[in-house]
């Protein structure tokens, strides 16, 4: 008999009192504190989550729509019904973990229609001591060859309306992602992207995102008003198919992260356990960076992109970044304005950005030679303004020309909120086909890849190591622009817990010059406009915080110079062998400690919100019975965000497995901490 009778107290409680229990088939986390159900309920297939025999998501509805098509998710009989375990450990070339432990047990549930067309498919279903997943498989069968999905019929009923951190999706456009985060019941989203995290009256956090997101399009969760169902959204293709595909296929997981409170939710390693092994035969050449670049200087209106008086991205300038980064222990300069297409409004013609050909006053071969002498690589930037057509019949030349010339990463962008002249969605199945191109492509050549404007990340950088780090969420150049003000100081303390829990990014920390001016001009801003909302200490404790295997130092080189507090950014690692969070509430604060890759070397950083903080720091994750001596870059007494950002005060203290430190945080602020062994 395929289908088992499982004793589910929860799901049986979930249909309220009295209910029997519903035949399911279920898999139990190793811990056995996670479980995840997948039950036949009025002829249609459901799922539901719990911890700790209490319900997450109660059963909520399976299956897909079709152009042209019966819907499939009706009339359903099992058919067949599998059990696996699996217990394996992989290592991460470049991670804030060096080796990841996947521990699950998965059940396998096929369904087919009774009648009409007679269609199947196949329900996959893990559980993990930090969540549950599951995705849907179409075998291939007569009755279902080649298919456009419209919608995915997945929900997710909460079992109560849990309060959510989220950023909407449908303002201004569905596919912008660099919004601020807002707060509230579940019961009163509308569209939003994924990662949502959530937090139960028991305390239990969840967090709603996807994992090996390849073919397919991008999910946002739909929310309906004063309900807890939130139900999958896909991108669209311009002519409204959400899915284009044959069988055999399959979906993305569909991926539910848990923990008991909100420092167990990172490190977050969910979504690499489901995506497939490592695709490069040979990983080694790839490196962890800091990097400076020509950057920060058009974003405060210092440098342009295009040619003219002001531009950027000349020879005699890139040679001068490239010197500081030598000098300083940077292992990479980003040039943004080096090729041929910026001038004019790029916005609207993108499609004539040359990625081989440099402006007349850049000198590609010169400065790239340049830059191998100096031991440090030269990143070429590659805006496509979303005009992805002509980038994609340019990539092979173009990574070819830049593997020759020793240029071994690559920072894409794609400034728009629709495919340019196409009309699809950012987050396309088109998009999400044309990123893996150019992550594949990079690979071929030996080429990192750091993306701006992406899609979301899920996971993939363990199938191509190569996809270094990407944005995906609202960055520090907010705080050089005027109008709608910098990121507010609660701002980072969310990301932790939010978009970081998807995967690196690449924030760009470091700004020294906290009063930033306006336009070049020398005129300085008011105290509270648009500008960092952070103290200099919560500036270097970023690089600790927010993960990320390409760490920019984005300041100016000219502001970080006779800056004793720039010796951390030059100490401060960039890839990790572990990573324990120390203390953490969302919206609030955040610590953590990172243990450098290979070295007896540990970091911490901790950063707070609008207010002022103390926190005492345990450091029991250091070796027992070795003394280690702390360096500490924190807030100065009067430190504070809007007055006195610059405060920083530095000293020295040995330390050992046993000590607490003392965090004293100012509004806005942060400690910045290097543990290395005492001699």
């Amino acid at each position: 008999m395929f289908w088992q009778v499982a004793t589910v107290a929860w799901l049986a409680a979930s249909q309220g009192p009295g209910a029997a229990a519903a035949p399911a088939v279920v898999a139990t986390s190793p811990d056995g504190r996670n479980q995840i159900a997948l039950t036949l309920r009025d002829g249609a297939l459901h799922w539901a989550a719990a911890r700790d025999g209490r319900a997450v998501v109660l059963p909520s509805r399976l299956g897909f729509a079709f152009r042209g098509a019966p819907a499939l998710g009706d009339s359903l009989a099992v058919t067949a019904e599998q059990r696996a375990e699996r217990d394996t450990t992989f290592a991460m070339p470049l991670g804030e973990l060096a080796r990841v432990r996947d521990h699950h047990r998965e059940v396998r549930v096929t369904v087919t229609e009774r009648g009409g067309l007679r269609r199947s498919f196949t329900v996959v279903a893990r559980a993990f001591d930090d969540g549950v997943a599951f995705r849907y498989e179409l075998p291939a069968q007569p009755q279902l060859g080649a298919f456009e999905i419209t919608d995915e019929l997945t929900e997710f009923a909460l079992a109560e309306d849990m309060k959510a951190w989220w950023i909407p999706a449908d303002v201004p456009s569905p596919d912008r992602q660099e919004m601020l985060w807002s707060s509230g019941p579940v019961s009163k989203l509308r569209l939003v992207h994924t990662p949502l995290t959530l937090v139960g009256s028991s305390g239990v956090h969840a967090v709603i995102h996807e994992a090996d997101l390849d073919d397919y399009a991008g999910m946002y969760l739909q929310g309906r008003s004063e309900s807890r169902t939130l139900r999958a959204s896909l991108a669209r293709w311009k002519d409204g198919a959400a899915v284009k595909g044959s069988t055999p296929f399959r979906s993305p997981w569909r991926t539910v992260q848990l923990a008991d409170d909100a420092a167990r939710l990172a490190p977050s390693v969910l979504a690499l356990k489901l995506n497939p092994p490592s695709r490069l035969a040979d990983a080694s050449w790839l490196r962890p960076m800091k990097y400076n670049g020509i950057w920060w200087a058009m974003h405060v209106n210092t440098a342009t992109w295009g040619t003219g008086p002001q531009h950027g991205a000349t020879t005699a300038n890139t040679k001068r970044h490239l010197d500081f980064a030598a000098a300083n222990g940077l292992q990479g300069t980003l040039v943004e304005g080096w090729n041929r297409g910026w001038d004019g409004n790029w916005m609207l013609t993108g499609g004539t950005f040359d990625f081989l050909n440099a402006t007349a006053d850049f000198d590609l071969e010169a400065v790239a030679a340049y830059a191998k002498a100096k031991g440090v690589q030269f990143i070429a930037h590659n805006e496509t303004a979303t005009w992805v057509e002509n980038y994609e019949r340019q990539l092979d030349s173009a990574f070819a020309r830049y593997a020759r010339l020793g240029i071994r990463a690559v920072k894409t962008g794609y400034v728009g909120d629709t495919v340019n002249p196409l009309g699809h969605a950012h987050q396309s199945q088109y998009m999400v086909r044309h990123h893996r191109r150019v992550i594949e492509a990079a690979a071929r050549h030996g080429i990192g890849i750091v993306m701006h404007e992406p899609i979301k990340d899920t996971g993939e950088r363990r199938t191509w190591p190569n996809m270094l780090s990407r944005e995906g969420a609202r960055g520090q150049e907010f705080n050089a622009w005027g109008g709608e003000g910098g990121n507010p100081p609660e701002h980072e303390t969310i990301l932790f817990f939010t978009r970081m829990l998807a995967g690196p990014m690449d924030f760009t920390p470091g700004i020294f010059n906290l009063r930033v001016t306006r336009s070049g001009t020398g005129v300085p801003r008011t105290p509270l406009d648009a500008r960092p909302r952070t103290t200099l200490a919560k500036q270097l404790a970023l690089y600790v915080v927010l993960y990320s295997p390409v760490q920019m130092a984005a300041d100016l080189p000219e502001n970080y110079e006779g800056q004793p507090a720039f010796q951390f950014i030059r100490d401060v690692a960039a890839d990790w062998d572990t990573s324990v969070v120390l203390a953490g509430e969302i919206g609030d604060y955040v610590a953590v400690a990172r243990k450098a890759k290979g070295r007896d070397e540990w970091f911490v950083g901790a950063i707070t919100d609008e207010r002022a903080r103390a926190l005492d720091l345990r450091l029991d994750f250091l070796p027992a019975g070795r003394p280690y001596v702390a360096e500490l870059y924190a807030d100065a007494p009067d430190a504070d965000w809007a007055t006195n950002p610059e405060a920083v005060r530095r000293s020295r203290r040995e330390v050992t497995s046993r000590s607490v430190l003392p965090a004293r945080l100012a509004r806005g602020g942060g400690l910045a901490v290097r543990l290395r062994p005492a001699r």
